[in-house]
């Protein structure tokens, strides 16, 4: 059985997917961006758009019933490798120990400068 997460607390998607879905036990969060949900734009800055995304996964952690000390898997999608330890510093304000496993790759975003998805244990019905 696959359950849909929706919450207004984070951007609703603007193609064909789900914020997230909960399936065997998991919750698999899509990519969160850095867009304010009240005005669906974009914040402005690294460390606005690192916290943005993270609070908007959070948000949509919350509303499949998880949190973020539930997370297992985490992907990290910077445009500039440079900002790498800085990120780390604001990652380390949303998870804590035990810390999920993680990958992040440089790549290019379309005009923002994080994008985060994540996968978490779901909590028991």
């Amino acid at each position: 059985m696959i359950e849909v997460v929706s919450t207004d607390q984070a951007p609703m998607p603007v193609a064909p997917y789900s914020q997230a879905v909960v399936a065997g036990g998991f919750v698999f969060v899509s990519g969160q961006r850095p867009v304010d949900p009240r005005t669906m734009e974009v914040v402005e800055g690294f460390e606005a758009q690192a916290r943005q995304t993270l609070t908007n996964l959070a948000a949509v952690l919350a509303a499949a019933g998880a949190s973020t000390s539930d997370v297992v898997k985490v992907s990290v999608y910077l445009a500039d490798l440079s900002v790498f330890q800085r990120f780390n510093e604001i990652y380390g304000e949303f998870f804590g120990a035990p810390l999920p496993a993680r990958t992040t790759v440089a790549t290019s975003l379309r005009g923002i400068l994080v994008e985060i998805d994540a996968i978490a244990v779901a909590p028991a019905p």
